[in-house]
């Protein structure tokens, strides 16, 4: 049975963003309800017939909850048994994070190849040093693993430092949109390019292919020069096996936002990997204006989508888990 109901539990929008989804759901004959705290939520999840929100567990507490927009871009947690009530419809917001994410690589990029880490070390030392050797994006050949939103949004941006060339490489090997990279091959392809990989960039889904893609195997296969920067999802690398790479210097350095277990717990070896840039999950969240409002967006034109019956825009496949 319809409620008409509306739960949107994303602390992070401003007003102009509820505003927007306000005119919307009204435009629909929808009751919109905002909700900045747990009390407020647990009171309102339970006869939700739509919520807009990243906490998957919210699913379980609306037993009539007929569609889920997750605002976020990964879904694996919705995906879990139980998560959302049979037949729940889930969308997610692949699309608004692309422009934070892919600058947040970019950053991680370019810290590692001019050596940031090591030469704000030295500075907290009062060492003045400016010898370090290097590396450039000019001439450097690239892979893309993920070419979704972000990827894309990575590769458009690291194609101005002139690169030798940008591999993308995607389950299909199929490409999107064209002039964004060189070349796209599919997953199964990924050895091949490895060993020519000066940066990989991952920005991969959550999903039964690509949990722990870059294990200890592949990681071997990238020249010992390579740097890894990974702000997809931490599972997609085997991480103490590229911790063990970092500290025996078989790969250069890696940069990552994204880890198996968040928090990094204490005392794991992560923390004091060398070469590694740690950020803490920072790339993604909505911090960005434009993410914000793109985010609300999306939302508002799925929600006129449910309303006159059309298939939702950013529904997730939940067989492919994305």
């Amino acid at each position: 049975m319809s409620t008409g109901k509306i739960v949107v539990a994303i602390g992070a929008l401003e007003e102009a963003q509820r505003q927007m989804i306000r005119e919307t759901a009204d435009a629909c004959g929808l009751r919109v309800v905002f909700c900045d705290s747990a009390e407020q939520i647990a009171d309102e999840v339970r006869d939700a017939e739509i919520i807009y929100s990243y906490d998957s567990s919210l699913g379980r507490l609306a037993p009539g909850l007929k569609w889920f927009h997750a605002a976020s871009a990964g879904v694996d947690n919705f995906l879990k048994p139980g998560a959302l009530p049979e037949g729940c419809l889930l969308s997610n917001s692949a699309g608004a994070y692309g422009v934070a994410v892919s600058e947040h690589g970019v950053t991680l990029t370019l810290m590692l190849l001019r050596r940031i880490p090591e030469y704000m070390e030295n500075v907290r030392q009062h060492i003045w040093r400016g010898d370090l050797p290097v590396k450039t994006l000019t001439g450097s050949r690239i892979t893309v693993l993920g070419t979704g939103d972000i990827g894309s949004n990575y590769a458009k941006r690291v194609r101005g430092f002139e690169p030798e060339k940008i591999i993308g490489v995607n389950r299909s090997g199929k490409v999107r949109e064209e002039g964004i990279f060189d070349e796209i091959i599919p997953q199964d392809r990924l050895d091949e390019v490895l060993p020519e990989t000066d940066i990989l960039f991952m920005a991969l889904p959550g999903t039964r292919d690509t949990l722990k893609l870059l294990d200890e195997r592949r990681i071997a296969l990238l020249p010992e020069s390579a740097i890894v920067v990974n702000v997809g999802r931490g599972n997609s690398i085997d991480q103490a096996a590229l911790v063990k790479a970092l500290n025996e210097g078989r790969i250069a350095a890696a940069g990552l936002d994204v880890f198996e277990v968040e928090p990094i717990p204490e005392g794991d070896p992560a923390w004091t990997a060398k070469n590694l840039l740690i950020t803490t999950h920072t790339a993604g969240q909505m911090t960005l204006v434009n993410t914000r409002n793109k985010n609300a967006q999306m939302f508002c034109e799925d929600l006129k989508n449910y309303i006159e019956g059309r298939t939702l825009r950013h529904l997730v496949n939940k067989e492919l888990g994305y």
